[in-house]
C-alpha cells in the first residue's frame, strides 16, 4: 500500500514508478504494466492540474484468485458537474476533472467515481493482471481504507473480513498512539478476530481483549452481518453506523481501551434495510459527517464509499481507518 500526495508535477512520474514496481512484483505481463501506468499517469495529472490537495492510493487486492492493483485518488477540489460527461473520452472541461477519465474507465476492469460540486472528487479503479473478458466482476461485499498521521510510513488501523456460512464478520482496531507499535497492536486485534471468525462478536471481542494485553491496547468493533441482521460488539471510540436512504444510525460502542480497562463487553443487535451499507471508522474520520450531505453514496461500491468518506471527514493529524459492507 503507498499514499502520494499529489500538489506538484514532480508527484506524476512518481506515481507511475510506484505502480509499475507493485505490478512487476506481482509479475503483471507487460501490456498490463503499460495500461497501469497510462491509467495512473492519467489519474496523478488530473489531480495535479485540476484538483486541490490530492492524494492517490495504490494497494494491492487479493480478494480474487490472482492478486490485483487498486488506485483511489481523493481530493478537495471544485468537483465533477456533469460526471457521465466527464467519463467520456475525449471530455475536458477547465476546472474539472473530465481529461482522462474515460481512459482510465476503458483501461480498468472496474470503475467507480462520485463527486458533488464544492466537495472534491473520488476515484476507484480496479485492475487484474490480465484485463476479464466479458462484463466486469460484481463489486464485493466489503472494503476499507486506512491511511497513516502524516509523517508515519505505517498505520495503527487495521482491517479485516471474512466470509463464512452466508454471514460476513468484519473487524476494525485502532491501536493506540501512532507508528510500528500502534500498528502491532491494530494487527494483533484483527489477527485474534480471523484466526478464529466462528461466535458472537460480543465473544470475539473477549479474545481479541485477552490477545492485545500484550500490547498497547485500542479500540475495536465487530459486527457480523447475516441476512438483514447486524450484530455489533465495541470498545472504546470506534464509530459505527448504518446507512440507508441518506440517513445515519450509530451502533453502541462501550467505553474502555481492549487490552487494558474492559468494565463490561455487551453486543446490540440491528436491522439492516435493503440497499444500506455498514460503515466502521476510527477517530481519525471526523464523527460530523451527514450521510443527507452524499446522497446516493450508500448505493456505491464499498471502497469508493471509503474514498469518499475519507476525503470529506478525514484528519491528516491522526491515523484513519475505514471498514465499508454491504449485505
Amino acid at each position: 500500500m503507498r499514499w502520494v500526495r499529489v500538489e506538484d508535477a514532480s508527484a506524476v512520474p512518481a506515481c507511475r514508478k510506484a505502480v509499475q514496481i507493485m505490478a512487476e512484483r506481482l509479475r503483471f505481463p507487460a501490456s498490463r504494466i503499460g495500461q497501469l501506468a497510462i491509467a495512473v499517469t492519467e489519474a496523478a495529472s488530473n489531480l495535479h492540474k485540476h484538483a486541490d490537495q490530492g492524494s492517490l492510493l495504490l494497494c494491492v487486492n487479493r480478494d480474487g484468485p490472482s492478486p490485483g492493483i487498486d488506485m483511489v485518488t481523493i481530493d478537495a477540489g471544485p468537483g465533477v458537474r456533469d460526471v457521465s460527461a466527464a467519463v467520456r473520452d475525449g471530455h475536458s472541461t477547465a476546472g474539472s476533472l473530465g481529461i482522462g477519465l474515460g481512459a482510465i474507465q476503458r483501461l480498468a476492469d472496474s470503475a467507480d467515481l462520485y463527486s458533488l460540486p464544492g466537495r472534491g472528487t473520488s476515484l476507484v479503479a480496479r485492475f487484474r493482471g490480465v484485463p476479464a473478458a466479458g462484463p466486469p466482476a460484481p463489486e464485493g461485499r466489503w472494503a476499507g481504507l486506512v491511511r497513516p498521521i502524516t509523517g508515519e510510513t505505517e498505520c495503527g488501523d487495521a482491517y479485516g473480513a471474512v466470509q463464512a456460512d452466508g454471514e460476513v464478520t468484519a473487524v476494525l482496531c485502532d491501536g493506540l498512539g501512532h507508528g510500528p507499535l500502534a500498528a502491532a497492536a491494530a494487527a494483533a486485534g484483527v489477527a485474534a478476530v480471523l484466526d478464529d471468525p466462528a461466535g458472537e462478536p460480543a465473544g470475539l471481542l473477549e479474545r481479541v481483549h485477552r490477545r492485545m494485553n500484550g500490547t498497547r491496547g485500542g479500540v475495536v468493533g465487530i459486527v457480523r452481518i447475516g441476512g438483514q441482521q447486524a450484530r455489533f460488539a465495541g470498545l472504546g471510540n470506534v464509530a459505527a453506523s448504518i446507512v440507508s436512504g441518506g440517513t445515519r444510525k450509530s451502533m453502541v460502542s462501550i467505553p474502555g481501551i481492549v487490552g487494558h480497562q474492559a468494565r463490561s463487553i455487551r453486543q446490540f443487535d440491528y436491522e439492516v434495510p435493503p440497499g444500506a451499507a455498514v460503515i466502521l471508522h476510527s477517530d481519525g474520520i471526523s464523527s460530523r459527517w451527514e450521510a443527507a450531505a452524499l446522497p446516493g453514496l450508500e448505493a456505491r461500491d464499498p471502497l469508493l464509499i471509503a474514498a469518499v468518506l475519507l476525503a470529506e471527514a478525514g484528519v491528516h493529524r491522526d491515523d484513519a481507518g475505514l471498514l465499508v459492507l454491504k449485505p
